[in-house]
């Protein structure tokens, strides 16, 4: 007996198909078929202006607001489209957004090479080596993490101003030595690169279609962001509530947070679990719920400064706070844990297989995280750290207050 298929083979009416500075003459014998017969085809001005040579249909540049666009073509569903778009479709490109509404068998994507790959060809850097960050509509903060010693990374511009943008920027995180070099319109016959030191600045009169390539000085470790959890506190702008280097480093080794998951970081104080949490990979998310005006925002700017700027946070008491928030992957509660209903709330939003970590230095705490423990299981350590300080003329170490770490797995879904 052979298996059937579940869905019958649809034949794809919407052709994606990448186009370069090179315009027409850079496209494949099919792509140039397709464009040649094409009904009704949708780009940016730029693209439609390079494909203008085939084109005979009816053709509609991206409007305003982008999803209008969206709209007609996904009114056009069966019929023959094609849109345009720069190098590869689904690199940073309009491919994954139509993805998003439209199965991959009803789409024939034909790229041309990404400006990526271009800059690397030119640069003589292997692609596989290099970090790429989008700068287009996007934070210049959240580049910081992928800046390390004699690292290479590219990023995507947004217009003309972004290459002096950038090289002011990483002056200011000093990061002067960073070789930069911007590549213009690449691919096409008004093709140029320029090349210098973030310190010199970037030169004049640069053409809006551009991207920039960096190399980070191999001696700059001290202005990069290390790789393993346990930020010196230093970094952070606080009053007195953060939660301490050797301590985060133990909550966010418990926390074990995984790509694509999402924290409640509860009683946020400097935000400096939920900052750590996000660095861990670009696409973790979190939300700092703190109650105190002051402390909200001291975490917004903790959070652009060490290159997390997407980090949510939320003005609220615990836990009324927590309502209508997404179902968190992990929870971190560093106060208010005794308060009336914070536990029970937070255990009952942990998805299945969740972690929950809690921090307590009071014994009213601690001793609701006994009960805790009795009721939903999990663990209890005592962390103590001490340091050593000068004591007349002699030295000595200090203790710092102990902490009493709860953590718990919420038993998967039967």
């Amino acid at each position: 007996m052979t298996n059937q298929p579940q869905h019958a083979p649809q034949t794809p009416w919407l052709t994606l198909i990448g186009i370069g500075e090179d315009g027409v003459e850079g496209l494949s014998p099919v792509a140039r078929a397709i464009l040649a017969q094409a009904d009704f085809v949708v780009g940016g001005a730029r693209h439609l202006e390079l494909a203008a040579p085939l084109v005979q249909g009816k053709t509609l540049a991206w409007p305003t607001p982008f999803e209008h666009g969206i709209d007609a073509i996904l009114a056009r569903k069966g019929l023959p489209t094609v849109v345009l778009a720069s190098g590869n479709p689904f690199f940073f490109g309009v491919g994954s957004t139509l993805a998003r509404s439209i199965p991959p068998q009803e789409m024939l994507c034909l790229p041309a090479p990404s400006s990526v790959a271009l800059a690397c060809s030119r640069l003589g850097w292997a692609e596989q080596d290099c970090r790429v960050v989008s700068l287009c509509g996007r934070s210049i903060e959240q580049l910081y993490p992928a800046l390390q010693p004699s690292g290479r990374v590219i990023v995507l511009s947004a217009d003309e101003n972004t290459p002096h943008v950038l090289a002011n920027w990483l002056v200011g995180k000093g990061l002067g030595a960073t070789r930069c070099h911007v590549l213009e319109r690449l691919g096409g016959p008004h093709e140029a690169v320029h090349s210098f030191y973030a310190h010199e600045g970037a030169p004049d009169k640069l053409q809006r279609l551009n991207l920039i390539a960096l190399e980070i000085d191999a001696q700059s470790a001290s202005h990069t962001l290390p790789l393993t959890n346990g930020l010196p506190d230093t970094g952070f702008e606080h009053d007195g509530q953060l939660t301490k280097r050797e301590i985060r480093a133990v909550t966010l080794s418990s926390l074990a947070p995984r790509a694509g998951e999402l924290l409640w970081d509860i009683g946020g104080g400097a935000g400096s679990i939920s900052i750590e949490w996000m660095l861990a990979s670009p696409s973790c998310r979190a939300v700092c719920i703190e109650a105190q005006p002051e402390r909200v925002a001291r975490i917004a700017r903790n959070a652009a400064a060490l290159g997390v700027p997407g980090l949510e946070v939320r003005q609220a008491r615990a836990p009324e706070g927590m309502e209508d928030l997404p179902k968190p992957d992990a929870i971190f509660i560093g106060g208010g844990a005794s308060r009336a209903g914070v536990l029970e709330t937070a255990w009952q939003a942990l998805k299945p297989g969740g972690r929950i970590v809690v921090n307590a230095v009071v014994a009213e705490t601690e001793a609701r995280l006994l009960r805790a423990m009795q009721e939903w299981g999990g663990t209890l350590t005592r962390i103590s750290v001490s340091r050593l300080e000068k004591i007349g003329s002699l030295h000595g170490f200090r203790p710092a207050m102990p902490v009493t770490q709860w953590v718990a797995q919420k038993p998967e879904a039967s």
